[in-house]
């Protein structure tokens, strides 16, 4: 199966969850971690339940798009941080994986950076706010579920594209201002 035909499965799967009773998060994230070996076991999913519109409906970060981070995390996130003796070369070592080129911020930067670019936003109470007086309509079920597909398609390319190319990608929008004009990507 290549890359294209095992992402359209991925977003498949997790459009089928949101109808078998998932929720957003758990919808994105058990769909990468069936699909793909992350070597975490399926019990793992239920880390995710809390996160479902933006984090127990309180309407934060849609919870398509944490199940996404997660899934990203799942592939391709830290184990551990760096194993160097000196203490301020394991932070500088740690910092370098984080914000470097390559660096894993600019792959993670990627998902609420594109999902924002085609919705207009992250936020699940922006994102949903004509439902929220008939929050269980099937418009808003229809939507969410687009949602769902899209977070599923994005986590999955970004996990099957070659990681170095990834964690290369240039900088989105970030709280530290950080672009790729900036001498070494540093925050200017």
């Amino acid at each position: 199966m290549n890359n294209d035909e095992l992402i359209n499965q991925i977003k498949q799967r997790a459009r089928k969850n949101f109808s078998l009773g998932f929720n957003c998060a758990e919808c994105v994230f058990e769909a990468v971690i069936s699909t793909i070996d992350t070597k975490l076991p399926p019990e793992a999913l239920k880390v995710m339940t809390g996160f479902g519109g933006g984090i127990g409906l309180y309407g934060d970060t849609c919870g398509a798009l944490t199940g996404a981070v997660a899934a990203v995390g799942a592939a391709h996130g830290r184990s551990g941080l760096p194993t160097a003796i000196d203490v301020k070369a394991v932070a500088k070592e740690a910092g370098e994986q984080l914000y470097g080129k390559p660096g894993l911020y600019r792959l993670f930067n990627q998902l609420p950076n594109r999902f924002g670019a085609k919705y207009g936003g992250t936020l699940c109470r922006e994102l949903t706010i004509k439902w929220q007086n008939d929050w269980l309509c099937r418009e808003h079920a229809l939507t969410c579920r687009e949602f769902i597909t899209e977070a599923a398609g994005i986590a999955a390319e970004l996990i099957l594209a070659p990681v170095q190319e990834t964690c290369s990608l240039p900088w989105g929008s970030n709280v530290e201002n950080i672009s790729d004009d900036d001498e070494c990507g540093n925050k200017g």
